[in-house]
C-alpha cells in the first residue's frame, strides 16, 4: 500500500527526519509514538504528501507521488488519502453533512451523490440527527467524528491523523479511538496516526517509535 524509503527532512540547521524507512499494510492501525520532536508530525505530512521530503521516495499504491506535479499531487491527495487533525477544521459556515460532502465536490462528485455518501457515513457515525447542524452547534466529539467522516467521503487508500483525540475529553477519546478499529473492522479502512495515547497505542496493530527524526 505505502513504502517510503529513505526520508530525510532538514529545516535549515536542524535535521528533522534523518533516513526513515516505513511500510504501511493495509486494514490495519498503525500508531506513531514517540517524543515532542522526534519527527513524527513532519513524518505524516510527507507520507500524506503535503509536504516533500528533501531525499527519499513515497509511493502509494505503486504511483511515486514525489514525481508528480503539484496539481497533480493535489488531486491524487484528494482522492486516495484522508486526513483528521488534533482540531476538527471543520468550515463554520457549513453543516456537518456539508463539510464531510466537501472533498468528494472538489474531486468533481456529483452533488446529489456527494451528499448521499456523506448522509450514510453520518448514519454509520451515529451523527445523522446532527447532519443539518453547523459546527457551532456541535460538541467536539460530535465533530471529530464529523472530520473522520469527511476523511472517508472519497475512499482513500489510508486515514492519516494527527494527534485526532488530542483535543477531547476522556470519555469522547476513547469513543474515538473504538471508531477507528470499527472502521478497520467494518470498511477495511486502514489508519496511520501519530498519537501519545498510549492506550490507543497499545491496542493497535503495530507500533512505530521515534526519537531524533529516527524509528528506533
Amino acid at each position: 500500500m505505502l513504502t517510503a524509503k529513505g526520508i530525510t527532512k532538514r529545516y535549515g540547521s536542524l535535521e528533522v527526519l534523518r533516513g526513515i524507512d516505513i511500510e504501511l499494510e493495509p486494514r490495519t492501525v498503525t500508531s506513531i509514538v514517540g517524543p515532542s520532536g522526534a519527527g513524527k508530525t513532519t513524518l505524516l505530512q510527507i507520507l500524506g504528501t503535503l509536504d516533500r521530503p528533501d531525499s527519499g521516495s513515497v509511493v502509494w499504491d505503486g504511483t511515486d507521488v514525489l514525481a508528480m506535479r503539484d496539481a497533480a499531487l493535489s488531486a491524487f491527495r484528494c482522492a486516495h488519502i484522508g486526513f483528521v487533525f488534533q482540531l476538527h477544521r471543520l468550515l463554520p459556515e457549513f453543516t456537518l453533512e456539508e463539510n464531510v460532502a466537501m472533498p468528494a465536490l472538489i474531486k468533481g462528485v456529483r452533488r446529489a451523490e456527494a451528499m448521499a455518501e456523506a448522509k450514510r457515513l453520518l448514519d454509520y457515525l451515529g451523527l445523522a440527527a446532527r447532519a443539518g447542524h453547523r459546527p457551532s452547534e456541535l460538541s467536539g466529539g460530535e465533530c471529530q467524528r464529523g472530520a473522520v467522516a469527511r476523511a472517508l467521503i472519497n475512499r482513500p487508500a489510508a486515514v492519516l491523523a494527527d494527534e485526532p483525540s488530542g483535543s477531547l475529553d476522556s470519555h469522547n477519546r476513547r469513543e474515538l479511538h473504538r471508531l477507528f478499529f470499527d472502521l478497520r473492522d467494518d470498511m477495511g479502512v486502514t489508519f496511520l496516526i501519530v498519537t501519545h495515547d498510549e492506550g490507543l497505542a497499545a491496542d493497535s496493530d503495530r507500533v512505530i517509535t521515534m526519537r531524533d527524526g529516527l524509528i528506533i
